[in-house]
């Protein structure tokens, strides 16, 4: 048994018996017939049997996870062609295709940051990476399945006492030194848990955690910099599906000091952020650091710079700001009205107390460049 086996993802020997599992599980047609069905169709008995028939017979001859990932890509890209009103990619030729890659992003959507990722540097010619998940996701075994079948590992959260919870943080390092090494790429959010406030900022401990790996170096730190090939990934959306939601949560904590999460509220977050509407949504992926760092707090101020210089400012954003009483400049990307209907319909349905917490999210963009001076 690996000391990694409680934490990677499916191998290939494991693709026939998960599939089989997957398509066995009750909650899958409720799930899968909004991607897979008609409107009309999706939610009623007959959609729910159809999916299940038709998942069975589209899944019946893969025995790789390669070949699921390329079944995933047919619908993801159908995806982002229905609820998207079009995606750029910058950053994408600096890839040497030899090179494997730590990719670490801001993170707002649980399921869709690492996807857009995974599928347009595959379009490019690259292997899908490793993706870095939360044991909180993986509570529903029906996520849990899908997720590790696409490449996702576990990132053990709230282990009890000191001597565990270090033990846990090193094999986690471990893990993603040796995918490195094996030629593997990794996405790993920039902090633990979607940025519900739009505050886009690396985690000192993040850095800490991945340097555990190289201990035995005299440098751990920098080590793993010269190791791990980080780039700096920003992803911008003009419209975030889970807006509303996030501001609800927001609000609820700052009345009550906490927010008690729901058991499915994570895979109707996942739902939600792939079949909701997003409006424009730009991917950039930064040059590779390089260079000596005093501390992980330098680390993480150099992957700011990269992650929100490479941000791109929606109109959404500027009137976000304006709404929130900022003096801000007009966006360099042309106004799409269709997006800034929906962004105002969204607003619009929220509690006047909790609307303040909806426009943070989009406002924050801003305000995190010009505090590192982007303007």
């Amino acid at each position: 048994m690996s000391e990694f086996d409680s934490i990677r993802p499916y191998c290939d020997a494991e693709v026939s018996e998960v599939l089989s599992r997957i398509i066995g599980h009750p909650d899958l047609p409720s799930a899968a017939a909004k991607f897979v069905m008609p409107d009309a169709l999706a939610q009623t008995v007959f959609g729910a049997w159809a999916t299940r028939l038709f998942l069975r017979n589209k899944m019946r001859n893969i025995t790789s996870v390669a070949e699921c990932q390329q079944v995933i890509a047919e619908y993801f890209e159908k995806l982002i062609t229905d609820t998207s009103f079009g995606v750029t990619v910058t950053g994408l030729e600096q890839l040497n295709r030899d090179q494997c890659y730590l990719f670490t992003s801001n993170h707002r959507d649980i399921v869709l940051d690492s996807g857009l990722l995974n599928y347009y540097i595959h379009q490019a010619g690259h292997e899908t990476c490793r993706m870095a998940v939360g044991d909180n996701l993986l509570e529903h075994d029906l996520a849990a399945d899908l997720m590790k079948l696409n490449k996702s590992f576990v990132v053990h959260r709230g282990a009890r006492g000191t001597r565990e919870g270090y033990r846990i943080l090193t094999r986690t390092s471990k893990y993603i030194r040796d995918s490195l090494a094996d030629g593997v790429s990794v996405w790993i959010a920039q902090k633990e848990g979607r940025a519900k406030d739009g505050w886009d900022r690396t985690d000192p401990a993040l850095l800490k955690m991945l340097s555990l790996g190289y201990r035995d170096s005299a440098e751990p730190l920098n080590t793993m910099v010269e190791d791990s090939q980080i780039v700096p990934v920003s992803i911008s959306y003009e419209l975030d599906p889970c807006a509303s939601a996030k501001a609800l949560e927001l609000h609820r904590t700052a009345v009550d000091g906490s927010y008690a999460k729901s058991a499915e509220e994570d895979v109707e977050s996942i739902i939600t952020g792939l079949i909701g509407k997003k409006g424009r949504i730009h991917l950039n992926l930064g040059d590779p650091i390089r260079g000596d760092f005093e501390s992980p707090q330098a680390l993480a101020e150099t992957i700011d710079e990269g992650i929100l210089g490479g941000m791109c400012v929606f109109p959404t954003h500027v009137e976000a700001a304006r709404l929130s009483g900022e003096e801000v400049a007009d966006s360099t990307v042309s106004v799409l009205p269709e997006s800034l209907e929906i962004f105002g319909q969204e607003l619009g349905r929220l509690e006047s107390d909790v609307q303040p917490y909806y426009l943070l999210q989009y406002a924050n963009l801003i305000r995190n460049r010009r505090d590192i001076g982007l303007g």
